[in-house]
C-alpha cells in the first residue's frame, strides 16, 4: 500500500513566466504556461517532492475569448465567456485540448500525450478534470472520432425534459440572462430556445452569480417534476460520457478528478466507473461531493477518494485561524472513519483560498501543522496545490476573477513564487517552507506507518491542548509520535499516553531515543502506560518523532 500524495497544477499558470501580468491580459500580453513547459527535469523535482500523482488541471479544450479559429477551432462569443482565458470548466469540446497549452496549436493532442509519456517516465501517475454536469453555452466537438455523435445533435429541442436529450431546454424562449449580451461583438450571443444553466438553473434567465457561461447536461432526471429519474431505456447522456472517459483512459490518464460529481446521479457512477474498469481495471476516479450524506453512495458505486471538504478542511481552516480548538480535529475525522482511506484531504485548491492569502491566514508558516497532521493522521490520499509550498498568496487582481485570495483560473496569469523558484530568488522564509512541505510530504510518502500502518488519536486524554494536535501512527517494529502546534509561540507540552494506546498499538513500555524527521533532533523517551512524554515544539510547527519499539 502506498499513501497518495497528489499534486494539483493548474496547467496554463504552472510553466509560465511572463511576468506582465496585467489585468484582464490577453495571451499575447500575458503569456501562456505549456505541456512543454513539464520537462523531465522539472517532473523529477515534483516526484522528488513526495508525489505520487499530478492532477494537470485544465486540459480539455474550454471555452476562451481567444480567438483560433485559424486553426479550425470555433470561436466562442466573448458574453458566455467568464475571463479572457476562459474557465475550464466551461468545456467546448471533449475530445480535444487546450490550444493555449500546446507549442504547435495543430499538434495539440500529441503534445499533450508525450506529457503523459513524460510524466510516467517520472514515476508519477496522471490525473485530469471530467466534467460531467455541464459544458460550455457553445459546446461543440471537432475533434470526436468518427461515429461519435455530438451531445445535443439529436436532441428534440421543443420538450424542456426527454430522457433521452442531452440537454433541457425552455422550449419557444430565448437566453435572456440580466447582462449585456453583446460584449463588445458587433451581433449579441443567441440561443434560441435556451437551454437550462449548469448550477441546475431551469429558466431561461441566468445572472451574474450563476453559472451562466455553461448548460446543464441531462442523464435522465426530470428536475421539472421533481427530480423524477428515467434510467430504463438508458439515457444517451451516460453512453456518450462514459465513451468519453474511455477515450481519455485510452490515452495513459490513470485518474479522473469528476467536477461537481454529485450533480449528477450516482446511477451513472455506477455504470460508468464499472465500464470504464472493465477496460483500464487500475483507473481511479476522484469525486467533487460536498453532501456528508452521500459520501458512503458515491463510494459504494465507483469512487475512490472523494473531497472531505466540509469535514476535514473546514475543520483544519478553523483551527489555522484560531477560531476553534484542536480537539475538534478528533471529531471531524470520526465523522468518516468508517471511510477514511477514501477521504481526500487538502488546505488548497483551486476552489479554495490560499492559506497565505489576507483571506485565510495571511501568513503560509501557520498551515505548517495542518499539513503535518493532514498528511500524516491517517492512510488517506493528501492534496497541495501548485505554489502552496512556497507560500504563493493568491492577492493578486488577475482580471475576472479579481482580488479573492484565490489564484486565477479565469485569465492569462503566472505565479510570482514559481517565477521566482525557478530563478532562485526565493526568500529565506519561502525556501524553509518548501522544505518543510517536502521533509513532511517525503515522511507520508516513506515511512511505513503512514501509508500502512495503526492510527491513534491522543487528544481524547490530552483535552487540555487547545492549540496542540497529538497522534500516534503504529508498524511493525516502528512507532512515529507526532505533535504539532497551530500556536505562534513555541509550546513546552506534556502529552498523557493512556494504556489503551499500549494496548491498541502493541507498544512496549521502556526508554527509546526518538529521532525527529523533521529536524534530525534526538532525544530520550520514555513510553510508560499513562505516563506523559515532554516535548518542545516550535511555534507553526511539529515534531514527527521516530522511535524503534
Amino acid at each position: 500500500m502506498e499513501k497518495i500524495i497528489i499534486y494539483q497544477i493548474f496547467t496554463r499558470l504552472y510553466g509560465n513566466r511572463n511576468v506582465t501580468r496585467k489585468p484582464g491580459g490577453s495571451l499575447s500580453e500575458n503569456g501562456s504556461g505549456k505541456f512543454s513547459d513539464f520537462t523531465p527535469k522539472v517532473l523529477k523535482n515534483i516526484a522528488g517532492m513526495g508525489v505520487s500523482h499530478v492532477w494537470y488541471t485544465g486540459v480539455i479544450r474550454h471555452a476562451t475569448q481567444t480567438d483560433y479559429s485559424k486553426y479550425g477551432i470555433p470561436r466562442q462569443h466573448p458574453a458566455v465567456v467568464k475571463g479572457v482565458a476562459g474557465s475550464p470548466y466551461a468545456i467546448a469540446d471533449y475530445y480535444d485540448v487546450d490550444p493555449d497549452l500546446a507549442t504547435n496549436v495543430d499538434e495539440r493532442m500529441q503534445e499533450f500525450e508525450q506529457l503523459v509519456k513524460r510524466t510516467h517516465a517520472a514515476g508519477l501517475k496522471v490525473v485530469i478534470d471530467f466534467v460531467p454536469n455541464h459544458v460550455a453555452r457553445q459546446y461543440h466537438s471537432i475533434c470526436k472520432p468518427l461515429g461519435v455523435m455530438d451531445l445535443g445533435e439529436t436532441d428534440d429541442d421543443k420538450r424542456g425534459f426527454y430522457p433521452q436529450n442531452n440537454f433541457y431546454y425552455c422550449p419557444g424562449e430565448r437566453f435572456s440572462p440580466y447582462f449585456d449580451l453583446y460584449h463588445g461583438e458587433k451581433e449579441p450571443y443567441i440561443e434560441e430556445p435556451a437551454k437550462a444553466t449548469g448550477n441546475d438553473h431551469f429558466d431561461n434567465a441566468p445572472d451574474k452569480t450563476d453559472w451562466y457561461e455553461t448548460v446543464k447536461l441531462n442523464y435522465g432526471v426530470d428536475y421539472y417534476a421533481g427530480r423524477i429519474g428515467y434510467f430504463t431505456p438508458m439515457p444517451d447522456t451516460w453512453l456518450k460520457m462514459t465513451e468519453i472517459l474511455l477515450f481519455w483512459a485510452s490515452k495513459g490518464v490513470d485518474a479522473f478528478r469528476c467536477d461537481m460529481a454529485e450533480m449528477v446521479p450516482v446511477e451513472f457512477w455506477r455504470f460508468a466507473t464499472k465500464t470504464v474498469r472493465e477496460e483500464y481495471p487500475d483507473i481511479k476516479f476522484i469525486g467533487e461531493v460536498y453532501n456528508p450524506q452521500d459520501y458512503r453512495r458515491y463510494i459504494l458505486n465507483g469512487f475512490d477518494w472523494l473531497y472531505d471538504k466540509v469535514g476535514m478542511y473546514d475543520t483544519m481552516r478553523a483551527v489555522v485561524c484560531n477560531h476553534q480548538p484542536t480537539t475538534i480535529i478528533s471529531y471531524a475525522w470520526q465523522q468518516t472513519d468508517d471511510i477514511r482511506d477514501h477521504m481526500l484531504y487538502f488546505l488548497e485548491n483551486h476552489d479554495e483560498q490560499r492559506i497565505a492569502s489576507d483571506f485565510f491566514a495571511a501568513n503560509a508558516q501557520r498551515g505548517v501543522p495542518a499539513v503535518i497532521a493532514s498528511a500524516l493522521m491517517q492512510q488517506n490520499p493528501f492534496m497541495l496545490y501548485a505554489g502552496q509550498e512556497y507560500g504563493e498568496r493568491g492577492m493578486d487582481r488577475e482580471g475576472f476573477s479579481g482580488n479573492d485570495g484565490r489564484t486565477t483560473i479565469f485569465d492569462y496569469w503566472s505565479l510570482d513564487t514559481l517565477c521566482r523558484a525557478d530563478k532562485k530568488q526565493l526568500t529565506q522564509e519561502e525556501q524553509a517552507l518548501h522544505d518543510t512541505y517536502k521533509k513532511v510530504l517525503n515522511i507520508a510518502r516513506s515511512e511505513k506507518s503512514v501509508a500502512d500502518g495503526l492510527s491513534f488519536d491522543l487528544m481524547y486524554v490530552n483535552q487540555n491542548l487547545r492549540r496542540q494536535y497529538a497522534f500516534m501512527r503504529r508498524t511493525k517494529g516502528e512507532l512515529l509520535f507526532v505533535a504539532v502546534n497551530f500556536d505562534g509561540s513555541a509550546a513546552d507540552i506534556s502529552i498523557h499516553v493512556p494504556a489503551h494506546a499500549f494496548d491498541y498499538m502493541q507498544i512496549a513500555e521502556k526508554t527509546v531515543i526518538a529521532t525527529d524527521l523533521l529536524t534530525g533532533e534526538k532525544q530520550a523517551m520514555t513510553l510508560r502506560s499513562d505516563g506523559s512524554v515532554a516535548m518542545s515544539i516550535p511555534a507553526y510547527g511539529g515534531r514527527i518523532w521516530k522511535l524503534k519499539v
